[in-house]
């Protein structure tokens, strides 16, 4: 006999699906189930927890539980730890692996004495569907400790995150991400990693990543496609 937390996942998925609860409509609260079916907490519980890992729902803290809406990747962030845990459930493809380059730009905003960065190139998946280009710039000291990892090399597939590969390597942990949010045309590149036409409207995020001395050690630039992906911040009053 099927678990009761597994019948009640796919009960609610299947409402899902129907569009039981589209346009923003909460679905019902833990309490509500509990009384509805007559199943205990941890059964709800259970089968909430799997819903969200799945990506079919997601959590808004003192709100409610929401629907995703449906053919979109979403992901929630509100710390660091949500970032690196962005590989939780997609795949990164390096496309070209990490190498030495000239940058002005991105030497610039690494707050570098010269040109020189060292840069990797790669998209990310979801279920198979690219949906992300990404570029990430390092500080030479920085790139010295991973020049050699297999997860940063030309054609590396794997779960892993750029912030994740380095950390373990920092004498000291990243504790900011400073991100900037604007729509972008998608050049060639970016087309030709995600699968969609030149020009089309992309939405850019660029994060500048900074080590608890307040030194940036890392710049990534992301074009993400808005067809097959949902960006989610939730904020909450200080004090």
């Amino acid at each position: 006999m099927r678990p009761a937390y597994q019948t009640l996942r796919e009960r609610l998925r299947e409402e899902i699906l129907a569009g039981r609860y589209r346009d923003g409509k909460r679905l019902p609260t833990e309490s509500e189930l509990v009384a509805q079916y007559g199943l205990s907490r941890q059964t709800v519980r259970r089968a909430f927890q799997d819903l969200v890992a799945e990506g079919v729902v997601y959590r808004v803290p003192g709100r409610g539980t929401y629907a995703t809406e449906p053919g979109r990747y979403l992901r929630q962030f509100g710390s660091i730890e949500d970032l690196m845990s962005f590989s939780d459930d997609t795949t990164m493809e390096v496309l070209v692996g990490l190498r030495r380059r000239v940058d002005v730009d991105a030497a610039a905003r690494l707050r570098l004495d010269d040109d020189v960065v060292y840069t990797v190139e790669f998209r990310r998946l979801h279920d198979g569907i690219p949906f992300v280009r990404t570029v990430v710039h390092l500080i030479p000291a920085v790139a010295s400790k991973v020049l050699d990892a297999p997860e940063l090399a030309d054609g590396a597939v794997g779960t892993q995150t750029v912030i994740g590969v380095l950390e373990p390597q920092l004498d000291e942990p990243i504790t900011e991400a400073a991100q900037s949010i604007t729509v972008a045309p998608a050049d060639a590149a970016v087309a030709r990693a995600v699968g969609c036409e030149v020009g089309h409207p992309m939405l850019r995020v660029d994060r500048l990543y900074s080590d608890a001395r307040g030194r940036p050690v890392e710049l990534s630039v992301s074009h993400f496609l808005p067809e097959q992906y949902t960006y989610r911040v939730t904020l909450r009053r200080s004090g």
